[in-house]
Formats: C-alpha cells, structure tokens, sequence
C-alpha cells in the first residue's frame, strides 16, 4: 500500500530539507574550521551526519515510488562566518522543531501512516536537542571563543540522537539503540 499523498509530499519535503543541512553543516563546518573554532567545526560535522540519518530515514519510507515528485523544502541562506551560520543553522532547527515536524506528525498520525510519524518523531527529537546545541556554541562564538566541547559528540545512526559527553549513552533514548551503536565526532 502506498502512502497518502500528503504524507508524501511531507516525506519528500523533510528529505530535501535534511540533504540541504547535512550540506549546509558541512560547508560550515569548514568555515568554522578556517576561523579557528575546531569544536563549533566538530559539532557541525557531527549534526551534518544527524542531519543525512534524518534524510535517510524519510528517504526510505519512499522506497515503493518510482515517479519524479517536485519536494518544497525552505533553507536559511547567506552563508558567512561561524557566528552567522549557527545563527542560520538555529533558525532552520528552530523552523524544523516548532513548525514543521509538529504538522507532520500530526497529519502521519491522522492518516495513519505510522512509519512516517516515526521518521518524523525521531528527527524532531533531535532537532530540539541540534538547537541547544548551536545556541550554545553561538554564545561562545558571539565571544570569539570556541565551544568548550566536554567529551565528544555521538550520533544514534539509526534516528540521529545528538548525545555530548565522554561516552554514548548506554541505550538511545530517542529510538532504543544500543549505546555501542553510537558514532563519536
């Protein structure tokens, strides 16, 4: 059975929204890099990758199509120098978080398309924790200091929970995945 049109369209949209920040990330992560703030470049790198499971994730919840659907997907552009860009990137999970992902859900859940509700719970989850995240490294940036990352930053690769410390948790909560799962940045 195919999934309902609109769910869809929310599928294509959130897998074109979460390739264009994994993109995003990554370009500002080597900015990040160049003004010498190697734990905001880290961080970048590390959500890029949350960011491809999210796109991974609605991508394959599509995998019964074969047709070319036209996906509408907003991006906060203008990239400049590290204080901007996580500006730009609190704006997008700030977008993602309270606008977004609420509708998606809700409309999943009302046309009972449970993998796609999941898909799109498990991002949500994530992105709430992404936009701390930058806000943080943002008030140290907005210093001209980087962020004084205090362990590492691991990524569930199954729903893109987004954990800081010196090891993973020992169980995703977010999806349940074992904590050995995790990949450290």
């Amino acid at each position: 059975m195919s999934i309902r049109p609109i769910t869809r369209d929310f599928l294509l949209n959130a897998f074109a929204g979460e390739s264009m920040a994994h993109m995003r990330y990554l370009i500002f992560a080597d900015i990040a890099e160049r003004e010498k703030f190697p734990s905001v470049a880290r961080l970048f790198r590390a959500i890029a990758f949350a960011e491809l499971v999210h796109a991974r994730n609605h991508y394959d919840k599509l995998k019964k199509y074969n047709e070319d659907y036209k996906a509408l997907a907003g991006t906060p552009a203008g990239p400049g120098d590290t204080s901007k860009n996580l500006g730009l990137a609190v704006t997008g999970e700030e977008y993602e978080v309270n606008e977004m992902y609420p509708a998606y859900m809700e409309v999943a859940g009302y046309q009972g398309e449970k993998t796609a509700e999941v898909s799109f719970r498990w991002a949500y989850e994530a992105e709430k924790i992404h936009s701390q995240l930058y806000k943080e490294a943002k008030s140290y940036v907005d210093q001209n200091k980087d962020w004084p990352l205090k362990g590492k930053v691991w990524i569930c690769p199954i729903c893109g929970h987004t954990y800081v410390g010196d090891e993973p948790p020992e169980k995703c909560p977010i999806c349940n995945a074992s904590g050995d799962k995790y990949l450290a940045f």
